[in-house]
């Protein structure tokens, strides 16, 4: 007869298998680690399999606990999703998404309302963050929106688009400073940049794709006023601040309405494509499905604008 443990042991299991680290996984479940610890053991015993093998710094699992461990965050998923299911309201379903700030503000949040006219009874809350982590762990979100595929196995994902990334700026900023000749004449402007996201567009990839060296390029990026997220530096772009490197998704309204001019015929895609991800427990849920459906459609028309498109 198989013995089925406490709620607490497998939860115990999961956080520990997550971080590979009894004091994060404690710190999450708001425990001591020496009672993770003592879970563990007792699951240990109760199946008579040794679930992790405790290294100097960390935890390694054993091929029982690699076996074990994704059942149980399968079985928190499935019934966090199930829960979820029955609590909605049948005529009032939220969908709860998380993004990069430049991707809602200036994508997403413009096109909203056609999925809205589709599907009334679905809200759509979204939630921004600048760092990598998604938060599904809480299981109080449905799906996020970012940079990059799936890299979980109890996590899908979907392709939505492959950006491009090119300097832009405003048209009158253009017409007061002289448009330039060359890639390499970007180095006479203000250029904005970015502090500490290596996610962004980096001047010193579109430089070296352009075929201009370092020794050209160098001084111009070293110094020069700096910005936490893409969005400040594209509105100091809209000031005539200087010329911002973008991708395609957050400025392209704005180049199609003349806001802003894109710079050079060089068309050098970004490294990382625009993906939605979900939870796989969570994928077959009717909101998020026609939530997916309606944007791989719109995702399908930017792709074919982006690819399309000639600079001024």
């Amino acid at each position: 007869m198989v013995h089925y443990p406490p709620i607490s042991q497998l939860r115990a299991l999961d956080a520990a298998a997550r971080h590979l680290s009894f004091t994060k996984a404690a710190e999450e479940l708001n425990i001591s680690q020496s009672a993770v610890s003592h879970q563990i053991k007792h699951l240990e015993t109760l199946w008579d399999v040794k679930l992790f093998v405790r290294l100097t710094r960390q935890l390694e699992l054993t091929e029982a606990g690699r076996t074990l461990a994704p059942i149980a965050r399968t079985f928190f998923q499935n019934i966090t999703a199930a829960l979820d299911e029955l609590k909605d309201d049948p005529g009032h379903q939220v969908l709860r998404v998380q993004m990069l700030p430049s991707v809602a503000v200036k994508w997403l949040v413009p096109r909203l309302q056609g999925f809205r006219n589709l599907h009334p009874d679905i809200d759509v809350w979204i939630s921004t963050r600048e760092d990598e982590e998604i938060g599904f762990r809480s299981g109080r979100l449905d799906a996020a929106i970012h940079l990059g595929d799936a890299d979980s196995e109890d996590v899908t994902s979907w392709r939505l688009m492959q950006e491009y990334e090119f300097p832009v700026a405003r048209p009158r900023f253009l017409e007061e400073q002289g448009p330039p000749s060359t890639p390499a004449d970007l180095c006479r402007y203000p250029l904005l940049l970015r502090t500490g996201d290596i996610g962004a567009p980096q001047w010193r990839d579109w430089f070296t794709s352009a075929g201009v060296p370092e020794e050209i390029y160098g001084p111009a990026i070293r110094d020069g006023m700096r910005f936490p997220d893409s969005n400040m530096a594209l509105q100091a772009a809209f000031e005539g601040q200087g010329i911002a490197l973008a991708r395609s998704a957050p400025v392209w309204d704005d180049l199609v309405s003349g806001r802003l001019v894109r710079l050079f015929k060089i068309r050098r895609p970004f490294r990382s494509q625009i993906c939605l991800v979900c939870p796989t427990a969570r994928a077959e849920h009717p909101a998020f499905v026609a939530f997916r459906e309606w944007l791989l459609m719109i995702s399908k028309i930017s792709q074919a604008e982006f690819d399309a498109a000639e600079p001024n």
